[in-house]
Order: C-alpha cells, then sequence, then structure tokens
C-alpha cells in the first residue's frame, strides 16, 4: 500500500492510526498542504478534491479517512477491529466518529482557515476565536456522550474508529490553544489513547516533513 499524507492532517492522522492499529506495512509519501503539492496535477489526478489522505491499494485509490479506516477493517484480517460486532454498537461509534470528522473537522481544517484570512481579512485572533467555537460546539456534545458510552476509551474498553477521530481533534485543539478543562472525559481519554504504541506513533511530530 502506498499512502499520501501529510503529518498535520487530521484526517492523515486517523488513518496513520488505523495502519498501525491493523499492522499494515505501507510505503508513506508525504505531501505538503503548505507549499501546495495537493494541488499539483500529479497529485489531482489521483484525488480530484486536492485533500490528504489517500491510500493506494494495487489499482485500487481511496480518499476520505473514514472511509479508508473501515476499508482497512473489512481486508485486513490482521490487529484489532475498529468497530465493535453489534450493529446498534457500530452505529454508535460511526456517530461518534462522524461528529469529530464530519462536524468539527470540516469548518477547522487548513483550507478553511486561510479562506478566512486570505478572502474574508480575518486577523489571526478572529481565526482561532472561530477555531475554537467549532472545537467547543463539537466537544460540548462529545464529552455528553463520552459520559455515556466511555471505559478506557470512548466506547467501553476497545479502541473504536471514534478514538481514531477524537485524538487528532485534539491536538488540534491543543495546538489552537482551547481550553480543555470544561471536557474531563475527552482528555482523559485521548490520554489513555496515546498510551497505545499505534496512536503514539502515529503522532504528527513523528512523521516525515514534521
Amino acid at each position: 500500500m502506498i499512502f499520501y499524507d501529510y503529518c498535520r492532517s487530521s484526517a492523515a492522522y486517523r488513518v496513520r492510526i488505523a495502519l498501525n492499529l491493523k499492522a499494515v506495512e505501507y510505503q508513506q509519501v508525504p505531501v505538503s498542504l503548505l507549499s501546495g503539492e495537493q494541488r499539483s496535477a500529479d497529485y489531482l489526478a489521483r484525488n480530484p478534491q486536492g485533500f490528504v489522505p489517500a491510500l493506494l491499494d494495487g489499482e485500487l485509490l481511496l480518499t476520505q479517512s473514514l472511509a479508508i479506516c473501515e476499508y482497512l477493517d473489512e481486508t485486513c484480517s490482521s490487529g484489532q477491529s475498529l468497530l465493535p460486532q453489534n450493529s446498534a454498537d457500530r452505529a454508535i461509534v460511526r456517530a461518534m466518529s462522524q461528529l469529530v470528522a464530519c462536524d468539527i473537522h470540516p469548518v477547522n481544517n487548513l483550507r478553511m482557515l486561510n479562506y478566512l484570512v486570505s478572502e474574508l481579512g480575518v486577523s489571526d485572533e478572529q481565526k482561532s476565536q472561530w477555531y475554537r467555537h467549532w472545537v467547543y460546539q463539537g466537544f460540548n456534545a462529545l464529552e455528553q456522550k463520552l459520559g455515556e458510552t466511555a471505559g478506557e476509551y470512548s466506547f467501553g474498553d476497545a479502541v473504536t474508529l471514534a478514538d481514531l477521530c477524537l485524538v487528532p481533534q485534539v491536538f488540534n485543539a491543543n495546538r489552537f490553544s482551547c481550553n480543555l478543562d470544561s471536557y474531563p472525559n475527552i482528555v482523559r481519554v485521548n490520554e489513555n489513547c496515546l498510551k497505545v504504541r499505534a496512536f503514539a506513533d502515529a503522532h504528527p511530530d513523528l512523521q516525515p516533513g514534521a
């Protein structure tokens, strides 16, 4: 497998954790979002959206982090499952994952923040206020949900897809100086996840281009 990656991309971070948990061997190809490599003709031929991550498995090219994670879960027999066995439990974990990946992350990713500055002329402080506002909105709901579902991890005592989404979002929340004092469940689950080697090895600071 070939994995097109950017060290600080939350979406790519999720997939790095999944690859590690599933014990998949892969070739990592950095794509620098800061220098615009995602807009090159070669990369757009792979992913017309110009996003990371992208995963090439033989002739199959996959995009969108949650789809990639579920593909790995379904096709790789090694490692641990990322979703519970029970249908209702799987739906709950998917909903928690999408709360982060679909509702918090998209309005706070790099292209959105760049647009706020370059096209709408907001200041750096206003940009940070925007970022923190949407993190707090999402974390308020996630914290409440974790109060119902969390054990050691987001859903009971086994790592799931929800944790793969939570950890990168907490990393970026810390980058933007979000105050997480009101989110003890989120902080505790994040700390527990980072003790797992698959999460620790996927940390942005350890990736090419960091």
